[in-house]
């Protein structure tokens, strides 16, 4: 399985990346990222590009991979409408729309978040935003997926990118156990939500939107 990375620098990201290179059955990992990482994995390769509105002068880069695993996204905290919908929505879709048409038999799994709203017309402005982005996501012709994850506990030496984050999931890691067992619906792990794409990819289920009860109960 040839599969193709965003976002490999957040802590989701890194998680399914960890994954991925583990999974014997995949041979490929094209992380598309606007900075080099430094990452050095013999399945892995880094391909920069700058303008995630628009990979078409990278499209002959992209065809022949069987799954995208889209993990890139910001927090909506301080951000106006605008800004969130282009990094939320405009990279997403133009990622997807891309893929679809050079891979229509492939897979794509956007990662959303718990809460996230379907109908598009909630109070909440990541919900709206996220929920547009699920729904044309899943519209495209290729088998489109959502991924809605409540809390996610880092494992292996993954870690959040946002300094903030960092000392907050500092702080609960260490209660990760109690709080699972308090709130075993609404978390899970960076290793759970890797391999439960993976699991995706290579099976193509039914259901559309997953939460942390299905990456949980592999």
């Amino acid at each position: 399985m040839k599969v193709i990375l965003f976002g490999a620098s957040g802590m989701v990201g890194q998680g399914v990346l960890r994954e991925s290179l583990l999974a014997p059955d995949v041979t490929d990992v094209l992380s598309i990222v606007r900075t080099p990482t430094g990452k050095h994995d013999p399945k892995l390769t880094e391909l920069v590009h700058r303008d995630f509105t628009d990979f078409s002068g990278v499209k002959d880069r992209l065809s022949g991979y069987d799954a995208c695993f889209f993990c890139l996204g910001v927090s909506s905290l301080g951000m106006k409408e605008p800004e969130y919908t282009r990094v939320t929505y405009d990279f997403t879709l133009a990622a997807a729309r891309t893929l679809a048409e050079l891979n229509p038999d492939s897979t794509f799994i956007y990662v959303s978040g718990a809460g996230t709203d379907s109908t598009e017309k909630g109070r909440s402005m990541w919900a709206r935003v996220k929920g547009k982005t699920e729904n044309d996501v899943m519209a495209l012709p290729f088998h489109g997926y959502a991924f809605r994850p409540g809390y996610i506990q880092a494992l292996h030496g993954v870690t959040p990118k946002v300094p903030w984050m960092k000392a907050v999931y500092t702080v609960l890691s260490k209660a990760y156990p109690l709080l699972h067992r308090i709130l075993p619906k609404a978390t899970t792990t960076t290793e759970n939500l890797g391999l439960a794409m993976l699991d995706v990819a290579r099976t193509t289920p039914a259901k559309k939107i997953h939460y942390s009860t299905d990456f949980n109960a592999r």
